[in-house]
């Protein structure tokens, strides 16, 4: 796959994917300490979000919403993936502890981050900090990118995102 990311340097201004741009292509390891690599899912829609840490309440509960909302997402032929900067035994804790069934992906030098400008300046509590930026991508089977959603609220965001994609409520 190839990408109109500017650069996958963590500390460059975060890029911005638009709709309509092939999702850049990656290989990181899961919680399970396995390669993954995006290009290995086309020929299936993703529903691939980026989250801040593992085991944080917000964080934590966003990921058990899709837990929750699996099979409406599952049904309509889409895989969920969650990236985040954490180590592998972080998100394999996370994933035992909550019994999540979906696939958690381990970025600690933010790479990915990088290459979808997910990490990078935001407001937290009116200050101006690094950090992940919450995201959200939909990629079809072809893998381009359908929707892109930057600086969600983790709180209603799978209820918003079926909402969005015309899923069952």
């Amino acid at each position: 796959m190839t990408s109109n990311a500017r650069s996958s340097d963590p500390a460059s201004a975060p890029v911005r994917l638009e709709e309509g741009t092939v999702a850049p292509d990656f290989t990181v390891v899961d919680q399970h300490g396995e390669p993954f690599t995006l290009s290995q899912l086309r020929g299936r829609k993703v529903i691939l979000y980026f989250y801040g840490e593992a085991g944080t309440p917000a964080c934590t509960g966003q990921a058990c919403d899709f837990r929750d909302r699996l099979d409406a997402f599952t049904e309509e032929g889409y895989t969920v993936v969650g990236v985040s900067r954490d180590e592998v035994p972080a998100i394999a804790k996370m994933a035992s502890d909550e019994h999540l069934t979906f696939t958690l992906l381990s970025d600690p030098d933010r790479h990915v981050h990088g290459l979808y400008g997910t990490f990078g300046t935001k407001l937290l509590y009116g200050r101006e900090v690094q950090g992940v930026i919450r995201a959200t991508f939909v990629i079809d089977e072809q893998g381009v990118i359908e929707r892109a959603f930057y600086n969600i609220k983790a709180t209603g965001h799978v209820a918003m995102l079926r909402k969005r994609l015309g899923l069952a409520v």
